[in-house]
């Protein structure tokens, strides 16, 4: 394997890079709103199944007394 001086890698790094589609302000707003929008239904659900496990695991603990 060939070696890469640390001149040609900054020059095939800054190639890679101008290949990048960034995504505009937009876009990342929209993501970003999103991801606390999803991270907020999970909560909740998980809220609410660990509630019901909650209740369901009292009832048979007084049951056993």
């Amino acid at each position: 394997m060939a070696k890469t001086t640390p001149t040609e890698f900054i020059r095939q790094v800054r190639t890679e890079t101008a290949k990048v589609v960034w995504p505009t302000g937009r876009e990342t707003v929209m993501t970003g709103v999103m991801v606390v929008i999803m991270t907020t239904v999970l909560a909740l659900f998980f809220l609410s199944v660990d509630s019901i496990f909650n209740a369901v695991v009292k009832a048979l603990l007084s049951l056993a007394q």
